[in-house]
């Protein structure tokens, strides 16, 4: 973070000082919201937790090193005090990037932002210093907590716009305007939250809805294969470049093809010209994540010779997201069990179906959450394209995701198998006993559904 002397932060938030001798000491280090990772210099976020309060640990924290706590109450140590120290922290980050000379690059979508967010940190790196969350802090405290990290050098700020419900990605632009926004899909994920599809258009296109104009370099990178993306052109006076294999896209992949492990080469046509494109990335996904991200890399200033390049050294940077690694027993296992919704397990499922042609494949598919009525349709429709797409062993994990095995057994040419387990321990035992050199295992669900499978298929493919 800028250093900012504490009567200047409690000016930011609207706080008062307390137990504060000098008014004028300088915050020179992180903000951090744990107090184990306080460092000296830095400053402290009281937040109350479902199992701890912050509060309690005010005093460690300053002992630690930090100048003071941002908290609700006096706690006997230096402290900008207010009402609420997580909005305050909204409050902090935006008079931090107000005063920075930075572009804010914001990504949302159903599914790919984190994915979209790791490639676009590789490629604006190369052109000067790039903030990113790690992993998903896309939320109003991983938000502000990402914003707080650049600094006077950092040219770039790549972060994520999630929400999980309508106003959330208004409430996020607030906290740190985007300049350029990347609006990937349009899904069913969270549709619990938000009651319908059309709901959850209008809470992405905030995030176009917050740019400033194109004559103030405002840019939205839409979708042109995703149509309630691409009608966003409507919601904003930015500049609008669509990216997508769509014949009328900006910047657009033509003869897409997929190597024996899945991962994808095409032509990148853009209006700079055209060059060939060799990813490093497993899924056919990857190509529109990778043409979003090179959409923004050229609005940016990178060349196309070097975009080209860069395209091809991407890597994986978030854990289980369409890892994929051979054991030493002879099989390939797909780690994609960070997550879940129907459109990732769709992207999933197929490149299952790429990797594993001409060997024995398996899903290991787990609980979709949040998606409200749509439960039950939901996961028999993983199902069902799980055996359209020739999966030979299909292992649901745990009663809720029942419906995933309902839906196969409703394709009446699909000759594989289907079984339900009680949990992950169960799912380990039915790969211990089938499993077998040449097969490929995809292992996927919501968060913590499957990665026990994942995590000791992987063991096994370590020394």
């Amino acid at each position: 973070m800028i250093a900012l002397t504490l009567a200047e932060l409690a000016g930011a938030v609207a706080g008062e000082l307390a137990d504060v001798p000098d008014p004028g000491v300088r915050v020179t280090g992180p903000v951090e919201f744990d107090s184990r990772a306080v460092v000296p210099g830095g400053m402290f976020v009281a937040l109350r937790g479902e199992r701890a309060d912050g509060h309690a640990f005010a005093s460690a924290a300053v002992a630690a090193g930090a100048i003071a706590v941002l908290a609700s109450r006096p706690v006997g140590v230096p402290a900008v005090v207010v009402p609420d120290p997580l909005a305050a922290l909204g409050r902090l980050a935006r008079a931090v990037v107000d005063r920075l000379d930075l572009t804010v690059v914001g990504v949302t979508g159903s599914s790919g932002k984190t994915s979209t967010k790791d490639l676009l940190a590789q490629l604006l790196g190369r052109l000067g210093s790039t903030i990113a969350p790690p992993g998903t802090f896309n939320n109003e405290l991983g938000h502000p907590y990402t914003v707080l990290k650049a600094g006077t050098d950092t040219r770039f700020l790549v972060l994520e716009y999630s929400a999980r419900g309508i106003g959330h990605i208004d409430y996020l632009c607030g906290v740190a305007p985007p300049r350029i926004a990347v609006v990937l899909n349009v899904g069913v994920a969270h549709l619990g939250e938000f009651g319908s599809v059309e709901a959850i258009a209008k809470a992405k296109a905030e995030l176009v809805k917050a740019l400033p104009a194109a004559t103030e370099g405002g840019v939205a990178i839409l979708n042109a294969d995703d149509p309630r993306v691409s009608a966003m052109a409507g919601h904003t006076t930015a500049r609008v470049v669509r990216y997508g294999e769509a014949p009328d896209a900006d910047i657009r992949a033509v003869n897409v093809r997929l190597d024996e492990r899945g991962r994808p080469a095409y032509h990148l046509v853009t209006p700079a010209g055209e060059v060939p494109v060799q990813l490093s990335l497993c899924g056919a996904h990857q190509v529109s994540n990778s043409l979003a991200a090179a959409a923004v890399a050229l609005e940016c200033g990178m060349s196309l010779p070097e975009l080209a390049c860069a395209l091809g050294q991407l890597h994986l940077i978030s854990e289980r997201r369409m890892d994929v690694f051979d054991t030493p027993d002879g099989f390939t296992v797909i780690d994609d069990s960070y997550n879940a919704n129907p459109g990732s397990m769709a992207v999933a499922l197929r490149a299952l179906a790429a990797i594993g042609q001409n060997r024995r494949r398996w899903a290991v598919l787990g609980y979709m959450a949040e998606l409200g009525s749509y439960e039950r349709s939901g996961h028999a429709e993983v199902g069902r394209l799980a055996a359209r797409l020739g999966v030979d062993r299909l292992v649901v994990v745990e009663p809720q995701a029942a419906a995933i095995v309902d839906g196969a057994r409703e394709e009446s040419d699909w000759r594989g198998e289907a079984v339900q387990v009680a949990d992950q321990e169960a799912a380990l035992g039915v790969l211990r006993e089938g499993l077998r050199p040449g097969d490929v295992v995809l292992v996927k669900g919501s968060r913590y559904r499957t990665w026990q499978v994942a995590d000791q298929l992987r063991g096994e493919a370590r020394p």
